[in-house]
């Protein structure tokens, strides 16, 4: 069964970092690129990185600097780090696969940041 589960979530302050993780089974795992999105309070879906079934990740110039891709192939997740959290980090995020034609969607974890 496809599936992508996002984890590491929560209530976090100004300046902290985060780790979220995205677990994914039901495809093999080394073939496969992750995306990562949020989506802040009231505001449209935003793209903030991608790290390729080989290992090789970008991020958009907004975030640069601030966050982190990797992928652990024993563990079958993808894990984001955003270090120096802002109250403009806060929101949803999601992690997605495509697959053939088929986009897969995990159903976020929630970020807060505030003092």
């Amino acid at each position: 069964q496809v599936r992508l589960v996002e984890s590491g979530g929560g209530f976090v302050q100004p300046g902290e970092s985060l780790k979220l993780s995205c677990a994914v089974s039901g495809f093999v795992f080394r073939q496969i690129d992750v995306n990562w999105y949020r989506q802040p309070p009231g505001k449209e879906l935003e793209f903030i990185g991608r790290i390729s079934g080989a290992g090789s990740s970008s991020v958009p110039e907004s975030v640069r600097g601030r966050l982190i891709l990797s992928r652990d192939d024993n563990r079958r997740a993808v894990d984001l780090q955003i270090n120096d959290l802002t109250p403009q980090d806060t929101g949803v995020y999601f992690c997605k696969t495509s697959l053939a034609t088929r986009d897969y969607w995990g159903r976020g974890t929630q970020v807060v940041v505030s003092s």
